[in-house]
């Protein structure tokens, strides 16, 4: 199958993200609103006191307060309590920035957390989203963050918890989500990987992008190490240790406003570090990659699988697939996930090469989902 150069398109803003007058608030994750509330409630059910605020850690060991809305407690003989956490978003444009995060915890037979999601909170129907089909939309990161919270309160070696995660109102929230898309149904995700909502998707973060890289390039540095976000660039970091800190900018959507402030400033080397969704965009040609405006071209990764060697059932199975990350899933199981991951970063190697120009030497790493992992790459780091 003949490669064709997609051509390059670096796609406007939404129109209520490009005017900023003033500096932007981050705010918090669906996911560490929901672990302060489950905290919370634990504790009031510990306790038999009514918590009005409380401490939760963030996984990269910053500890913050949130002030809890609710908190209320049922006797027994079926203990339960119920806490709830209004959601902050910050400045970004969020549909569920003002979300009452509701967690109802009660005591369980036996040891351990049993974590589900109630009214608000959707169910996966469809596979690609690293998570069961069936079960609660409660990415791994907020999973990970309330048993952790809720281990701070109680042994989970010794006792068992039950959190049930709601959101009222979630499931009118998500009709202004791709979710249905996605096949999550019936409410919202608790989503969050840092805990923080940083405005990725406005003209404020596009400057701070530019910003970084300007100040990189104050401090004599001449390579560029781009990041979608927290994970990718604790994966960037283990992959170039060399590197000092201040060469790696986490881009968001904006790579292709980082890839013109490098050859500005005379850059000689641009590394970029993703996961598959951002790299198939890019592989077609998309330089602002914010969801409103791109979407994963799920062609271009059937002909990526077909190059690879993938029969044609694999292709098939590719082309519809439901997300980026679905057909990652399909490339692993079916054992092409480095070959396939290799053209990948090739072909997104190619579009940030004419981008750019003759100026700087690109190369381009994909890593798992975990950030963990290098499972790809254009030749810089070999299987």
């Amino acid at each position: 199958m003949t490669y064709a150069e997609p051509p390059l398109r670096e796609p406007d803003l939404p129109r209520t993200a490009k005017v900023r007058p003033v500096a932007l608030r981050t705010g918090w994750t669906t996911g560490a609103c929901a672990t302060a509330a489950a905290k919370a409630a634990v504790t009031a059910l510990l306790t038999g006191v009514p918590a009005g605020e409380v401490e939760i850690g963030l996984p990269a060991g910053r500890r913050v307060t949130f002030p809890v809305a609710r908190c209320d407690l049922t006797p027994s003989p079926d203990p339960q309590a119920e806490a709830v956490v209004v959601k902050d978003a910050g400045d970004d444009p969020d549909v569920t920035h003002g979300a009452h995060l509701t967690a109802t915890v009660g005591w369980r037979p036996r040891p351990g957390l049993e974590l589900a999601g109630g009214v608000g909170v959707g169910t996966v129907t469809r596979p690609g989203l690293g998570l069961a089909v069936g079960g609660p939309a409660i990415n791994d990161t907020p999973r990970r963050m309330i048993g952790q919270a809720v281990a701070e309160v109680v042994d989970l070696a010794e006792v068992g918890v039950r959190v049930v995660i709601s959101v009222p109102g979630g499931e009118v929230m998500a009709r202004k989500t791709t979710n249905r898309r996605l096949g999550i149904v019936g409410g919202i995700s608790i989503l969050g990987t840092t805990g923080i909502v940083r405005p990725f998707s406005t003209a404020s973060w596009r400057a701070s992008v530019v910003q970084a890289v300007h100040v990189m390039a104050a401090q004599g540095q001449r390579t560029v190490v781009l990041c979608t976000g927290g994970r990718t660039e604790r994966a960037a970091r283990t992959l170039l240790p060399e590197l000092p800190e201040v060469c790696f900018v986490e881009v968001g959507d904006f790579t292709g406003a980082a890839v013109t402030a490098a050859v500005g400033d005379a850059m000689t080397g641009l590394v970029f570090v993703g996961m598959a969704g951002k790299l198939a965009k890019l592989a077609a040609g998309i330089l602002m990659t914010h969801y409103t405006r791109s979407k994963v071209d799920l062609s271009l990764l059937g002909a990526v699988t077909a190059e690879a060697g993938g029969d044609a059932d694999l292709v098939a199975a590719v082309t519809a697939a439901n997300t980026g990350r679905h057909a990652y899933e399909l490339w692993e199981a079916a054992g092409l996930l480095r070959p396939a991951g290799d053209l990948l970063c090739d072909r997104v190697g190619q579009v940030l090469r004419r981008f750019a120009g003759p100026t700087l030497t690109v190369d381009v790493a994909m890593v798992d989902f975990t950030g963990e992992h290098l499972v790809a790459s254009s030749g810089r780091w070999p299987a």
